[in-house]
């Protein structure tokens, strides 16, 4: 088989590298990504390789460059992506590029600090503004006689001078956060003992903070107080509460003339602020055309640098020497890369790559597209498949949808589905291009075109089903036919139509899928119930066989006949003798049963299917039903049915013990040979001849004592699973059956309860109210049949796959591989800093 459904083979090579032309000749690879290095130092520290000197410095260029992009993202310039792939400098290139980032990142910081200073600069005058303003109003009311004996009562009586002058007061004067004004209030008064007079005011419009950028809300404040001992009481509380203060006159014409300069130095501030902006746009703007080059460039300068670190250095200290798997198929590729690489360094010594015989089981690499990715991504999540094992994805990308069809299978669901995948396909480059980091997007945009086959192959088991928003279509005119007049149809809702009566049936089959009529029979359920269950158990089994049939191409691949004649054999003989053979029964009774038959050959007549099969596995034979004179669809049944179960049940035994018994029989005549012969080469030591026999040497075959018992206990465990998973793993698969009716009838009831409820009004406004409910049942067939019930076959048929189908064939014990490739570099560095 080819590389489709094997994953590919894989070399382990050894590849020597000047060190010149290193740096280049892993670029190249880096582009092509499809070389796995190995790392030749397991036991140096990362800070002690060769060079951790230039990843440091890539460390710090990515540092800058986020702070660039963190300054880029605050003021909302959009960074420009053309979607270049530009390759990684050379390693001279990295002076320019760290003599670029310093020159930026510092003339930024310079540029944010002055504005910074401005602004805080600006912050103080606008405060000084707004308290200048308030506190005229606040000296107004302190000067209003009117207001003395208020005054009295805070102060208290000794704050008056003697002799009737007037109260001499102290006061401080600025600016609190606003939601800290009743706490600072409670505070003053307690500290204070309520000789202090506070009086505040807020400031309408917010002020932004210098340091953060945001927007904040404060209150004036100002403080009248007798003493110096309140004062330095007063000014700790405000210092305690972060509050500012600010130097305000006494004098009306002091504050006047002060808010005049305060107002002139703002306006020479505003100025000055603009253009420091303009500079800060200006620098921005300029750094964000490039920055995206310039992250994908640094990225790959690291990532060449984390490879190198990988290497050995021989003894000359002049060439690099890695080994790495790779495909065998992309050896050449992978050669005139090297040859790339080194015309590019300028280098005269050609790489040197060498195929190494190992012993080590090579990494797993399927080759995927586009279309194949997403289910390759399905199989590998049950598990990464062993180096050449068969891959089931071709398999999957056919079953799996056909499967999840059987339950989802509405032909108008299955459109919806179809369409809205379609969508996706059509416009995957633009989609691609926008990232996001809504997961759920992202996940429906990454399995895409398994949505649309899914759709698709809906779309067919609905018309199957002839089923479409849990109606039917008429395409080729109903077969059935009613000889009951019109007002008897009308009035009794339990008429029957015999299908033996060419009057009512026309003998012919319906051309495709179920004949329309079945949508107003009372017992479509019933029909539909045995019909569906049948389809399931049909196409349970012959996905199990398939399974089955799958793992004689891994034996005969790997040429393992000991499991053709004890695994392969043995199990299609169970599988087939048992559960086909109960196919075939059901074919039989459709073909050999029809609705014209007269007793004793009547429908009526025809044996149960799981009855039969008890009956068979139990020994026990049939019991005819009443007025029927057969028991059995066919001549020699029951000796064929106990021929058979005697047959599977022989399987058993040879599936639990013929392995080990064979491999334990092999060794010990091994033994005995090499016994023998290391006897006779010693001819006539007796001495030796007795120690060979006391310590003999190892089994050829890699098989101890130890071994053998473990053998025995996973071949039991091996045959246990796959006897009783035959049962339970076709009773599995009832699940199609079960959800295909649950999804029919979920569509049926919605239909009835929420869509008829348009249909009850002939007027004009009933046309308005479909309208609404039309809108209403279609937010629930999307929300329920389309997302919910889709989501649910998805999963069992994930289920399906994964232990019914997989597990026959399937071991899934390899590792991935994991080639270096800036590409997956990218998607990674992208995906973090989205995140």
């Amino acid at each position: 088989m080819g590389s489709l459904f094997r994953s590919e083979e894989m070399a382990l090579c050894q590849l020597f590298l000047q060190s010149e032309a290193a740096y280049a000749c892993v670029s190249e690879l880096g582009e092509l990504g499809l070389v796995q290095f190995r790392d030749l130092n397991p036991d140096v520290n990362a800070f002690q390789r060769k060079f951790v000197s230039e990843v440091r410095r890539c460390d710090e260029m990515e540092r800058k460059l986020r702070y660039l992009e963190k300054e880029i993202k605050k003021d909302g310039i959009p960074m420009l992506d053309t979607g270049e792939n530009p390759e990684a400098p050379q390693p001279r290139e990295m002076i320019d590029l760290e003599a670029t980032f310093e020159k930026l990142e510092n003339e930024l910081r310079e540029v944010n600090h002055n504005a910074e200073a401005l602004k805080r600069n600006f912050l103080e005058l606008t405060e000084l503004k707004h308290i200048l303003r308030k506190t005229q109003v606040f000296f107004d009311e302190m000067a209003d006689p009117n207001r003395e004996d208020e005054q009295v009562t805070l102060l208290g009586e000794e704050g008056l001078r003697a002799g009737g002058q007037a109260l001499k007061l102290g006061f401080v004067a600025g600016v609190i956060l606003r939601e800290r004004i009743p706490a600072f209030e409670r505070m003053l008064w307690r500290a204070c003992r309520g000789n202090v007079f506070l009086r505040q005011a807020e400031i309408e419009t917010p002020l932004e903070d210098p340091s953060t950028g945001d927007q904040v809300h404060k209150s004036v404040f100002i403080i009248f107080f007798q003493g110096d001992q309140l004062k330095s009481r007063v000014r700790k509380i405000c210092e305690g509460f972060r509050a500012t203060l600010y130097p305000c006159p006494e004098a009306p014409s002091q504050r006047r003339e002060m808010a005049m300069g305060v107002m002139t130095r703002i306006e020479d501030l505003n100025t000055v602020l603009g253009q420091t902006q303009d500079h800060r746009h200006r620098v921005l703007v300029a750094a964000a055309k490039n920055i995206k080059n310039w992250f994908i460039k640094v990225v790959k300068i690291k990532a060449i640098y984390h490879t190198l670190n990988l290497f050995n250095l021989d003894v000359t200290q002049k060439c690099l020497i890695a080994e790495c798997w790779v495909p065998l198929l992309d050896i050449e590729t992978i050669q005139l890369a090297l040859r790339r690489g080194t015309e590019r360094s300028g280098s005269s010594v050609p790489p040197i790559l060498n195929r190494m015989d190992t012993f080590e089981d090579p990494p797993t690499y399927n080759r995927t597209n586009k279309f194949t990715s997403a289910f390759q991504n399905l199989v590998d999540a049950y598990g990464i498949a062993s180096y050449r094992e068969i891959n089931p994805t071709p398999y999957t990308i056919i079953s799996f949808p056909f499967l999840f069809a059987v339950m989802f299978g509405d032909l108008g669901h299955g459109c919806l589905m179809f369409l809205f995948a379609a969508f996706l396909v059509l416009r995957e480059k633009p989609l691609a291009a926008k990232k996001t980091d809504n997961e759920v997007w992202n996940i429906f945009f990454a399995g895409r075109y398994i949505i649309l086959l899914m759709g698709l192959f809906s779309m067919y088991t609905g018309f199957i089903y002839n089923d479409i928003f849990s109606k039917s279509i008429n395409l080729f005119g109903s077969h059935w036919h009613t000889n009951y007049n019109e007002s008897t149809v009308m009035e009794n809702k339990d008429l029957q139509i015999n299908p033996s009566l060419s009057s009512d049936y026309d003998q012919v089959p319906y051309p495709v899928g179920l004949d329309p009529v079945w949508q107003l029979a009372l017992n479509k359920i019933v029909f539909l119930n045995a019909y569906k269950m049948k389809i399931s158990i049909i196409i349970g089994v012959l996905h199990m066989l398939s399974g089955v049939s799958l793992s004689l191409y891994n034996y005969r691949y790997f040429k393992d006949r000991l499991s053709i004649y004890c695994d392969f054999i043995p199990q299609v003989i169970f599988l087939t003798f048992l559960f086909f053979y109960m196919v075939l029964l059901m074919f039989i009774k459709w073909v050999s049963y029809g609705p014209q038959n007269d007793f004793p050959d009547s429908p009526a007549c025809a044996p149960s299917i799981l009855i039969t099969f008890i009956n068979m596995v139990l020994f026990k034979d049939a019991v005819a039903l009443e007025n029927c004179n057969t028991v059995y669809m066919f001549a020699g049944q029951g000796a064929l049915q106990k021929f058979l179960v005697i047959v599977a049940l022989l399987c058993v035994p040879i599936m639990l013990l013929a392995k080990p018994i064979y491999i334990m029989r092999q060794q010990k005549d091994k033994h005995v040979q090499l016994v023998n012969g290391h006897a006779t080469t010693e001819n006539g030591d007796a001495e030796g001849a007795g120690r060979v026999v006391q310590q003999p040497p190892p089994p050829a075959g890699g098989h101890d004592e130890n071994e053998i018992g473990e053998l025995f206990i996973h071949q039991g465990i091996h045959t246990i699973e796959y006897v009783l998973g035959s049962v339970s793993h076709t009773a599995s698969y009832l699940r199609l059956w079960a959800l295909s009716l649950a999804h029919a009838q979920l569509s049926e009831v919605l239909w009835s309860m929420v869509m008829t409820k348009g249909l009850i009004l002939n007027s004009w406004i009933g046309g308005v109210w479909l309208w609404f409910v039309f809108g209403f049942w279609a937010i629930l067939t999307v929300g329920i049949l389309v997302l919910m019930e889709g989501l649910s076959a998805f999963l069992h048929t994930l289920r399906l796959h994964w232990v019914e189908f997989q597990s026959k064939f399937y071991k899934g014990l390899g590792y991935a591989f994991a080639p270096f490739s800036f590409e997956v570099i990218l998607n990674t560095a992208s995906t973090a800093v989205e995140e």
